[in-house]
């Protein structure tokens, strides 16, 4: 007889590198290199912030065994020293994978602002360009964005991002290099791969 009062553990724990249970799903296999905790340092800027910045970001990618990727990240803002000065963005999402590698993400932001993506995934790079934007009524304007994740070695990961907001054209907004940090283990903290929202909520 059950006992309705009784609580479980969730039953399925998410898996952080490829040779851990779950197991990958098949479509997964062009992303599987960026499954992990990775850490690193970036600069950025734009035209709206009056002067660049440096930041420092964490970015988490797992998967329960099925044909998606879980996204999550947070940066915040350093000075010359590599000290913390203060939280930046965060966000998270999920990342659908689709025959011949393709990408369907969706990636939302505590600022208001929910971006669905499209790209591929070859094994080494995923590039991924704005489908859709959806603001929150008070969230700043945001009209396309392009992320590049490049992996440089094994171990190491190259984020690009490229910003058209408040009016601006797309153009250049972030740029990190970040280092695989743990395989098998999720840090108390979790990341982003993008700081500023390119205007005062940085």
């Amino acid at each position: 007889m059950t006992d309705p009062d009784r609580h479980y553990p969730y039953p399925y724990p998410d898996a952080l590198r490829p040779d851990a249970e779950p197991a990958p799903h098949p479509l997964l296999a062009p992303v599987l290199g960026l499954l992990g905790v990775w850490r690193g340092r970036g600069r950025g800027g734009y035209p709206s912030l009056g002067e660049d910045f440096a930041y420092e970001q964490e970015v988490v990618f797992s998967h329960d065994g099925r044909p998606f990727l879980q996204y999550e990240a947070r940066a915040w803002l350093i000075d010359g020293d590599g000290a913390p000065l203060r939280p930046s963005a965060r966000e998270s999402g999920w990342w659908r994978l689709r025959a011949e590698g393709r990408v369907e993400a969706l990636i939302t932001q505590p600022t208001g602002i929910a971006e669905l993506s499209a790209g591929r995934a070859d094994g080494t790079a995923v590039d991924l360009a704005t489908h859709e934007v959806a603001l929150a009524p008070t969230a700043k304007q945001v009209d396309a964005t392009r992320r590049r994740y490049t992996l440089a070695d094994p171990d190491t990961l190259d984020f690009v991002h490229d910003l058209a907001a408040v009016g601006r054209p797309l153009q250049h907004h972030l740029g990190a290099r970040l280092h695989r940090t743990a395989w098998d283990r999720r840090p108390p903290s979790v990341v982003r791969a993008g700081p500023a929202q390119y205007g005062n909520e940085r």
